[in-house]
């Protein structure tokens, strides 16, 4: 069966239709949780994702470093997702980032599909835009650029964009930085679990075999943003998320049954603990449900890195330091590869992202 090919959600956005396609409207149940994002982002009330400053982590003084680690284990436990500020990224690299990935997706969609992928065919790297693979048919209001970005040795640099100039060079030096920031964060949560410091780190797959892949969101104004998603309800597969954005809101967090519009905070980086630490952790740490708005008067870009164990080489399943009798295993053993496919097959059975 040929998959015909989805329109570029640009082109769709920039052809001046007044309605969207009824592939991209949600289903009903979802629709009365979609509101206005910015009038979202506003509310003060309510719980509002943790944000935590990193500047102690590595402090000389025992008691500070503890209770910045504290923080970072509170807000692993109960969100599973924060904003990370003071956390040794310059804000020039992460501008200089920013600017590289919009000025590619302000090429036109001509130039852009040069570099597009064909998922068909396995070819994931490179620009999409999302196939429908749950059983309602449905698509995300997005298009998007994804390609690894560390190791250094198992990158293609024939598919990075060549537009602008230093995007090879600065998103190299970005992914690097980020990689090692990963490692810090890996050191305090095996800390945080009672672990040896370099525990989750080689239980991921340590510097040869984790892998970064980078993709870059692009969401389009949408003429009826309270009928769509930029990206529908789900989990990261991933042991860590790191996410930059461009200041628009968009993203909700499904918390305590409600969903959380995250605040746009200056000079951060949000990250989320994937389903892969989640498992490690046997649950102590939370892969939080969470999902995209769109709107209807800015274009919202994030760039999200997706730090993954290698698919084959490791068995995922809580180490045994985080299983007692009274708390069980929550998670059967599997591949990363096997994970994927357990969350995609209860997708397409029962259309939910779960």
């Amino acid at each position: 069966m040929v998959t015909s090919m989805a329109p570029r959600v640009e082109s769709l956005a920039s052809s001046g239709i007044q309605s969207i396609p009824k592939e991209y409207i949600r289903p009903q149940e979802e629709l009365t949780s979609i509101g206005n994002v910015f009038d979202e982002e506003k509310k003060e009330e309510g719980p509002q994702v943790p944000t935590i400053d990193l500047r102690e982590i590595d402090s000389e003084d025992t008691e500070v470093r503890e209770r910045c680690r504290q923080e970072l284990k509170k807000a692993a436990m109960e969100w599973g997702v924060m904003h990370l500020v003071n956390h040794g990224i310059s804000d020039e690299l992460m501008e200089r980032v920013k600017k590289a990935g919009q000025k590619f997706f302000e090429l036109s969609v001509e130039e852009k599909e040069k570099y597009a992928n064909d998922q068909a065919s396995g070819k994931i790297q490179g620009y999409g835009s999302k196939l429908a693979n749950n059983a309602s048919g449905q698509l995300e209001w997005e298009d998007y650029f994804f390609h690894l970005v560390y190791p250094e040795d198992k990158r293609d640099l024939s598919i990075w964009p060549q537009t602008p100039s230093d995007y090879t060079e600065v998103t190299s030096e970005y992914a690097r930085q980020l990689r090692v920031l990963a490692s810090k964060i890996l050191s305090a949560l095996s800390l945080c679990l009672g672990l040896e410091e370099g525990r989750l780190e080689k239980e991921v797959g340590g510097l040869e075999e984790l892998l970064l892949q980078m993709k870059i969101n692009y969401y389009p104004k949408c003429p009826q943003p309270e009928l769509a998603l930029g990206v529908e309800a789900h989990t990261d597969v991933s042991a860590l998320t790191f996410i930059l954005h461009n200041m628009v809101p968009g993203l909700q967090l499904f918390y305590e049954g409600k969903w959380i519009t995250a605040k746009c905070v200056p000079n951060s980086i949000i990250m989320h603990i994937g389903d892969t630490i989640e498992i490690l952790s046997n649950g102590k740490f939370k892969s939080i449900l969470h999902r995209g708005l769109v709107n209807k008067e800015k274009v919202r870009i994030s760039w999200a890195v997706f730090c993954e164990p290698p698919k084959e080489k490791i068995i995922l399943k809580p180490l045994s330091e985080t299983v007692t009798e009274t708390e069980p295993p929550l998670f059967p053993p599997r591949t990363f590869a096997q994970h994927i496919q357990h969350k995609l097959f209860r997708k397409t059975r029962d259309g939910q992202s779960n």
